[in-house]
């Protein structure tokens, strides 16, 4: 018998804001707000999605801003976090670092400040309703003007600290093949004088030479996916030196065409080599996988025991901002699903 993965104790770390929706919550918000979704929202979910080419990202583009444009105001925003929550505390996540870019709420709520403090209050409002510990990490785009990076990494800074309801990382999203990562060094070295864990994206739709600028430019502690960086030996045997935590995605790396199957996810490549795999989820609302899934799918398409997902169970705790207590209460949780009979594994905390 195998053990069920959402009893797992487990940590998630790369979960961006809108695509953490429900689909329900989604057309219900469009249906209140008396927005148009897309027939792939409403009709053919999850959408067929490719973005390893410039028309296949602008439609995942086009899908995703389509749902943005449905969170309209605090009670919507607040929402949003608080069902996150839900879905990770079912699936077995103790610890939930949610990625926002607040610019694009904040036209409804008054400012970037009130945007980010409505998340943050609603952070600490869903720890204490479902167990799961919620900290923000605050995500620049990379479609955007580097300056505007430095305004978020102030913000960011302004509201960092430790623990539920607290920023804890700031991030570099949206397509790396767009922008110059350079150019976004200095709204890095701010977040870093706060103290925050620096996670951009970088290697899934480029591969090894853009890891290496963010690497060198960025100074990351966590690669958002990262996968790419099996593509170099040398790359990887460096990520692995550095300590440097992969948020490995797998539903969407097929989702998007980066690998044709999720057997061909390279996870036993860059486990055998060492590296720190920290599995999460995306955007479930338009790959149609959550976190547990992407502990099946390792079960499944890669024939990995309990006590492989119990290691990158561990690998996701090491890699996260989580404070020490919650460090040692989900590693002692991670023990006691391994060690429990099978058939007596059940999800607690």
């Amino acid at each position: 018998m195998t053990r069920p993965v959402a009893a797992l104790p487990k940590a998630h770390l790369h979960l961006h804001f809108t695509g953490s929706m429900r689909i329900s919550t989604l057309r219900d918000l469009a249906d209140r707000h008396g927005l148009r979704l897309p027939r792939s929202l409403t009709e053919e979910w999850p959408p067929r999605l490719t973005a390893t080419d410039t028309r296949g990202w602008f439609r995942f583009q086009r899908l995703y801003d389509a749902a943005r444009h449905c969170v309209r105001g605090e009670e919507d925003m607040r929402r949003v976090v608080r069902e996150a929550a839900e879905d990770d505390a079912a699936e077995g996540s103790w610890w939930l670092e949610i990625q926002v870019d607040p610019t694009s709420y904040a036209p409804h709520v008054g400012g970037l400040s009130p945007a980010l403090e409505i998340v943050l209050d609603e952070a600490r409002a869903a720890t204490e309703a479902t167990g799961t510990g919620v900290a923000v990490v605050v995500a620049a785009s990379r479609m955007r003007h580097p300056l505007e990076a430095r305004t978020l990494a102030r913000l960011a800074a302004r509201y960092a600290g430790e623990g539920p309801g607290a920023v804890v990382g700031f991030g570099l999203s949206n397509d790396e093949r767009h922008g110059d990562s350079t150019e976004f060094a200095r709204a890095f070295q701010i977040a870093a004088g706060a103290g925050l864990a620096l996670v951009p994206h970088a290697g899934e739709l480029l591969g090894p030479g853009h890891v290496r600028t963010v690497l060198d430019h960025l100074q990351p502690h966590r690669l958002g996916h990262g996968v790419r960086v099996v593509e170099d030996p040398e790359l990887l045997a460096e990520v692995v030196r550095r300590g440097i935590t992969l948020e490995i995605c797998p539903g969407s790396n097929v989702a998007l065409g980066v690998y044709p199957t999720l057997p061909q996810v390279p996870l036993d490549r860059l486990r055998d080599a060492g590296a720190r795999v920290a599995l999460s989820a995306d955007d479930p609302l338009l790959f149609g996988t959550r976190l547990a899934d992407q502990y099946a799918a390792a079960r499944a398409a890669h024939g990995l025991d309990d006590a492989a997902l119990a290691e990158l169970a561990r690998d996701s705790v090491h890699g996260s901002t989580a404070p020490e207590p919650v460090r040692r209460r989900l590693l002692a949780g991670i023990e006691d699903w391994l060690t429990s009979p099978a058939d007596a594994v059940t999800a607690r905390r």
